[in-house]
C-alpha cells in the first residue's frame, strides 16, 4: 500500500506524511521528477560508478547517465523504477539491504533527498553502504541544516482516508553527521551548503 500511495504522489495526488502524534506534512513527491536547485553539489562529485540509493523517479541517476557516468538507481517502488527507465536511466527494484550488483566496487553512493533516513537506523544503513562502496569510496549524504534536531520516528503515508503501514524514518542534522559517520566506519570529509541544501561527504 505504501508503494501505491507514493506512486500516486509522484503522479500529483495529494499525499501527506502522517506522524504518530497525528501531525501531518505534505509529501511534495512531484518535485523529485525534475532537476532541483543544489543537485549539482552531488552530481559534480560523481566521477565513477555511482549507486543512487532510494533513487525515486531517477532524476539523479538519469543526469549521471547523460554525463557519461555509470550510475544505477535502486528503489522499492515499481512505479519509480519504471519512471527512471522511461527517462533513460538504469534502475532496479531493490532495497539497499538486498543483494546488489557491484557490491564492494561502487566508487560513489548517493543518499539524496533525506534518504539517510531509510529504515530509521542511520548507523545500520551506513554500515550496509560501507559494504557496497569500494575502499576509499565516497558516500554523499543530504542532511538537514544545522540546528535541526536529529531524530528517529515512525511515519506513514496518507491519501485521504487511505493509509499505508507505519515505517521507521530518521532525520540527521549537519550537526550530527560526523558522529553518525564515525560510528559506522566512515570519516567526515566535508560538509557544505549549496542553494539552501546541506550535504556531507563521507569516506
Amino acid at each position: 500500500m505504501m508503494g501505491e500511495i507514493y506512486a500516486d504522489a509522484l503522479g500529483g495526488a495529494p499525499v501527506e506524511i502522517e506522524h504518530v502524534d497525528g501531525a501531518r506534512t505534505v509529501l511534495e513527491a512531484a518535485r523529485w521528477l525534475a532537476p532541483m536547485d543544489g543537485d549539482e553539489a552531488m552530481l559534480r562529485r560523481c566521477a565513477g560508478p555511482t549507486l543512487d540509493i532510494g533513487s525515486g523517479p531517477g532524476r539523479l541517476t538519469v543526469a549521471l547517465n547523460r554525463r557519461g557516468v555509470a550510475a544505477l538507481g535502486i528503489d522499492i517502488t515499481p512505479h519509480a523504477v519504471r519512471l527512471t527507465r522511461r527517462a533513460g536511466g538504469f534502475a532496479l527494484l531493490r532495497s539497499v539491504f538486498d543483494e546488489l550488483p557491484g557490491s564492494g566496487r561502487w566508487e560513489t553512493a548517493l543518499l539524496a533527498d533525506g534518504n539517510i533516513g531509510i529504515g530509521g537506523h542511520p548507523n545500520v544503513l551506513l554500515r550496509r553502504v560501507r559494504e557496497l562502496v569500494r575502499p576509499g569510496g565516497e558516500v554523499i549524504v543530504e542532511v538537514e541544516p544545522p540546528g535541526v534536531a536529529s531524530r528517529v520516528e515512525r511515519v506513514r503515508l496518507r491519501r485521504g482516508s487511505t493509509v499505508g503501514e507505519w515505517f521507521g524514518w530518521a532525520v540527521v542534522s549537519a550537526d550530527d553527521i560526523a558522529r553518525v559517520a564515525r560510528s559506522s566506519g566512515f570519516a567526515l570529509a566535508d560538509c557544505w551548503e549549496e542553494l539552501g541544501r546541506w550535504f556531507a561527504g563521507l569516506r
